[in-house]
Formats: C-alpha cells, sequence, structure tokens
C-alpha cells in the first residue's frame, strides 16, 4: 500500500510519486470517484515531453471526458500498459496499478504542489 503522506498532488487531482530523477503520475481516489467508472484512458507516447500544466491525455468514464494535466515537466519514459488495457485499475486501484505514466524530472519538479493534508483541504472545500 502507498503511503499517500509521501506523494505530491496537484489541484487538478494528479498525483506525483518521486524517486530519483524519475517520477509516477496518477490521477487520485477522489478524481476516480468522482469521475465514476473509467472505460478509456489515453496516454502520450514513450518520449514526448511537457510542461506543468500541459495537457497529456484524457480519462473517459461512463459520466464524461476530463483531461489529464500534468503535475511536473517531465518526459515520458514509461506508459501503464495496464491502464490502457484495462481502464477500471485507475477506480480500483489509482494509487497502485492504476498510475499512468512515469515521467523523467528535474530535481524540485514538486515544489509547489500540495502535500497530503493540504490536498484533502482543497477537495473538502
Amino acid at each position: 500500500m502507498t503511503d499517500l503522506n509521501t506523494l505530491h498532488y496537484s489541484e487538478e487531482h494528479e498525483w506525483v510519486a518521486v524517486d530519483g530523477d524519475s517520477a509516477t503520475i496518477g490521477i487520485t481516489d477522489f478524481a476516480a470517484d468522482a469521475l465514476g467508472d473509467i472505460v478509456f484512458v489515453e496516454l502520450p507516447a514513450v518520449g514526448s515531453s511537457f510542461s506543468r500544466g500541459d495537457v497529456f491525455g484524457e480519462a473517459e468514464s461512463t459520466k464524461s471526458v476530463s483531461e489529464l494535466y500534468a503535475p511536473v515537466d517531465g518526459t515520458v519514459v514509461e506508459i501503464n500498459d495496464a491502464v490502457i488495457d484495462d481502464p477500471s485499475l485507475v477506480n480500483s486501484a489509482p494509487f497502485e496499478g492504476g498510475w499512468l505514466i512515469k515521467v523523467s524530472v528535474a530535481a524540485g519538479a514538486v515544489d509547489g504542489l500540495l502535500d497530503r493534508a493540504a490536498y484533502v483541504a482543497h477537495t473538502e472545500g
């Protein structure tokens, strides 16, 4: 089980787990619950680069289609093929098997993102 207090969060409901110069990105349980049953996920190609705030993909649910926003600057080094094959993983395991992409990042990439307490306060408002 991932310790949610070690993650960083964007106000757009993405989470980031940093390990050295690599970061794993997914959407939060709050976002997954709000979207409903996710039936399709579109992710960028390996090698794609983006800046914080850029759209890097989308998640389609039975309710709507939502854009995915990059919480950090980075270059995609891996996508989660399991989520492409089974988008429901985003609902059932948003912080584990439902991660979306891994990107290479520079030091300080998560500066300005929310910690768990601030994210929970943000979603309660």
